[in-house]
């Protein structure tokens, strides 16, 4: 861009003013003139783990990252999606006094810093909608608003239950960078967004505030569509992401700054609160990007990535909801060591309790590896034996005649007797119960009701088996030293409910039943196309059908960390009264 003096030169006393962010050039046989360099734009993205309805708190927060990034030199300063409030705040959006304080909580906040320049994630009712919104705040207050555009509701999204669709743009300009308004799904329908924003002129910068809960997968499909966007506008992209978790929900962070080729250039801590501050500069080459400081240390595979998602899912769970420790059935099995080894990551392990209760089907190899796993990990082990329960109960229960000793009602009560002990205790001591089950057994309903369903928090829900035996390999490796003891991964898998049970009594092979739960729960696959990947038929219908019908356990169990694109709970919402069966048989279409 010329200076208005383009010919000649400045006025003498311009020259020292200029120096810096000027260079000369001749066009032709013009005379030397003076072309301005613009200065580049530090952008501070802060990811935090807000807390939903803890508006004080979430402020108090933000303040203290925007005096962090006021220090770095930042210009603009930019915080998640309604992170102000926390991110689902579902029905709290109807009350119209959380709405209200939501108003306030951002107007705190632009005036504790009226010198800068910050966008925030709320809620804000306009003309008697409600919308997710940006707001710009400078001078003190709020001086422009962006309402969502393209409102998501498929998988975990809900969000045309509670906010209206906006059409309006918003285009801001910071220390000379022109700057777009965006809000999480907005990028994410590159087309629909080029025709938004084809009426804006050259941008600088696409901001995007961002609540993108983690699924394994997920940093790729961001980072592919951060890539298209900032390709589409030939810009720089700044992603801002929520962390933390949130019910069954966890956000990674992993916020994202990309130059206007694509590529990202740097990115904020995964699961970890941070300040993620960069230069950006348009330069001849495009919108370039240059980190303020060292690169985030990032997950280095599929197993850290989904340990750290657990662990932190974990620990929010339990402290954002008043718990400070937390106990769980030990067994000696491989899920119960798992979750254990997770929980004293996430809380301590002077905040564990473990708690053993074998029976006369207990093997003494799973009773000396509870003690193991415990003393592995140094938290507290108790034992209470349930055989002297457990005898009063049957023969409580031999008073109607049909009751068996011999059956499953006998195996599921020994499970029901643990789980009214844990919970007695939890009562007692106020501690948050832990569940141990993985996917596959909540898939099939390989659990009882009452029993091992019976917690606060189920923390491997979403963790397939195949994947709890991987986790159990990492956790040791991670540690450099043996956490869950080798017996527990190389023992098959039993419930110990009767003499030699086993899992492979009543399930298929994990493998082969891991493969027909993906397919069918998280791919929606029918039998007849999960058949023709080459599995057998007779179990692909038999586990087809177990998942159906346990849908009625699934409903009362506990919540748990969502690792997989589809998890049970928000993800997959079927009736439980349900009579569809679908054919296996090849569909003949008439012509």
């Amino acid at each position: 861009m010329s200076v208005p003096w383009a010919v000649g030169g400045p006025p003498p006393a311009w020259n020292a003013v200029l120096s810096a962010n000027a260079e000369e050039c001749k066009v032709g046989s013009q005379p030397t003139r003076l072309l301005f360099k613009v200065p580049p734009v530090r952008i501070a993205l802060g990811q935090f783990n807000a807390v939903v309805g803890d508006l004080a708190g979430n402020v108090a927060k933000a303040k203290k990252m925007v005096a962090q990034a006021v220090q770095a030199g930042a210009d603009l300063v930019a915080f998640p999606e309604l992170s102000i409030c926390g991110y689902p705040p579902e029905d709290l959006v109807y009350k119209n006094h959380f709405v209200e304080d939501c108003r306030v909580a951002v107007e705190e906040l632009a005036l504790a810093w009226p010198e800068q320049t910050v966008v925030m994630g709320f809620v804000e009712r306009s003309g008697g909608k409600l919308y997710n919104a940006a707001a710009v705040l400078q001078g003190g207050r709020i001086v422009e608003t962006y309402h969502k555009c393209e409102l998501p509701n498929y998988s975990v999204f809900d969000e045309q239950r509670y906010f209206k669709s906006a059409s309006r743009r918003v285009v801001i300009e910071v220390a000379g960078l022109k700057v777009a308004l965006t809000i999480c799904e907005d990028i994410w329908e590159t087309e629909w967004l080029a025709g938004f924003l084809a009426d804006a002129g050259p941008l600088d910068l696409v901001l995007n505030i961002s609540a993108s809960p983690f699924h394994l997968g997920k940093i790729a499909d961001r980072s592919r569509v951060i890539g298209l966007c900032a390709q589409a506008f030939k810009c720089a992209v700044a992603y801002c992401n929520l962390i933390g978790g949130q019910d069954e929900l966890v956000f990674d962070g992993r916020s994202i700054l990309a130059d206007s080729t694509g590529k990202v250039v740097t990115m904020a801590k995964a699961f970890e609160e941070d300040l993620l501050i960069a230069d950006v500069q348009r330069t001849d080459a495009g919108v370039a990007v240059a980190p303020a400081h060292a690169p985030a240390p990032q997950p280095e595979n599929v197993l850290d990535e989904v340990y750290q998602a657990l662990v932190l899912g974990t620990r929010d769970y339990t402290a954002k909801n008043g718990f400070k420790k937390v106990l769980l059935g030990i067994s000696g099995g491989i899920d119960s060591a798992v979750t254990a080894a997770i929980a004293v990551e996430a809380l301590g392990a002077e905040n564990v309790l473990g708690i053993t209760m074998p029976s006369r089907f207990n093997s003494p190899e799973t009773i000396a590896d509870s003690k193991k796993v415990a003393d592995n990990s140094g938290f507290e082990l108790l034992t209470i034996a349930i055989e002297p329960i457990l005898k009063p109960f049957n023969d409580a229960l031999a008073a109607h005649p049909a009751w068996d000793e011999q059956g499953i009602a006998y195996e599921n009560l020994q499970a029901r007797i643990r789980g009214t002990i844990l919970m007695s205790l939890s009562n007692q001591i106020g501690a948050l119960v832990l569940t141990t089950g993985n996917k596959s057994e909540t898939s099939v309903g390989y659990s009882t009701l009452y029993g091992d369903t019976a917690g606060g928090f189920a923390v491997i829900k979403d963790v397939p088996k195949t994947m709890v035996y991987r986790l159990a390999a990492y956790i040791n490796e991670r540690a450099g030293r043996e956490i869950i003891p080798a017996d527990v991964i190389t023992r098959p898998p039993s419930a110990e409910l009767r003499p030699d049970q086993k899992d492979a009594d009543s399930l298929p092979d994990y493998d082969l039943l891991d493969k027909i739960i993906k397919a069918y729960v998280e791919e929606d696959k029918s039998a007849r196309e999960i058949i023709d990947l080459g599995l057998p038929a007779n179990e692909v219908t038999r586990v087809i059908r177990l998942i159906d019908l346990n849908e009625y356990k699934r409903r009362q169990s506990p919540p748990g960390v969502r690792i997989t694109p589809k998890a049970f709970g928000k993800d997959r919402r079927l009736p439980i009264t349900n009579h569809y069966r679908p054919s296996v048989a090849p569909v003949h279409r008439s012509q």
